[in-house]
């Protein structure tokens, strides 16, 4: 895979579910781009299942995957959050949140089985998503006279951006979103236009 691909799963929630000595772990992998829906999400779950012992997560955010939080809502420390993480990190995955909602079935697990179990709960919820791979973009904004928008739309239709919008008046200006190792060469390009003008 590129640089400038990474891998998520689609909107669609997969659901996973594990039991160990009566204790139940179901889990649910969201497709989030921001903490605000991750908050949002777990709050939710909260809610729902107000009367489960715990309602542990993990999340991965962004293309480059530097934003992530793995929480353990009182089981012992990492054995809960983490293994879910190690799962999303295992299979590369971002912009995705992973919960896992455990009824205590009345037998202590141990740290060891805990781990075991945050984490095949974890992997079920992913075994039942659509994993997707996704290009990282870079938004150009670009400013120009009206007299060169034949040029400009010739470079457009020649590196095909994705335009996320346009004006044209007497000053014109074009918004495009394009893979980020083909960002530098339409900058260039664009660049070289207001040059010749």
């Amino acid at each position: 895979m590129s640089s400038d691909e990474f891998l998520t799963i689609t909107d669609s929630v997969g659901e996973g579910f594990y039991s160990e000595k009566r204790s139940k772990f179901l889990a649910f992998a969201h497709h989030v781009t921001t903490v605000e829906e991750v908050k949002q999400v777990v709050a939710e779950y909260r809610a729902k299942y107000y009367d489960a012992r715990h309602v542990c997560y993990a999340y991965m955010l962004g293309p480059s995957r530097e934003e992530f939080r793995a929480n353990d809502d009182g089981e012992p420390s990492s054995t809960a959050g983490k293994p879910i993480l190690g799962q999303i990190n295992s299979h590369q995955l971002t912009d995705i949140l992973i919960v896992v909602v455990r009824y205590y079935g009345g037998v202590n697990l141990g740290t060891g089985g805990l781990i075991v179990a945050y984490r095949e709960a974890a992997a079920d919820a992913i075994a039942h998503c659509k994993i997707v791979s996704r290009m990282v973009e870079e938004t150009i904004t670009f400013d120009f006279s009206y007299v060169m928008m034949n040029d400009v739309m010739r470079i457009v239709k020649e590196l095909s951006p994705r335009i996320v919008s346009q004006t044209f008046d007497n000053t014109c200006s074009i918004t495009m979103a394009i893979r980020k190792s083909e960002a530098e060469n339409l900058k260039n390009r664009l660049q070289k236009l207001s040059f010749g003008q």
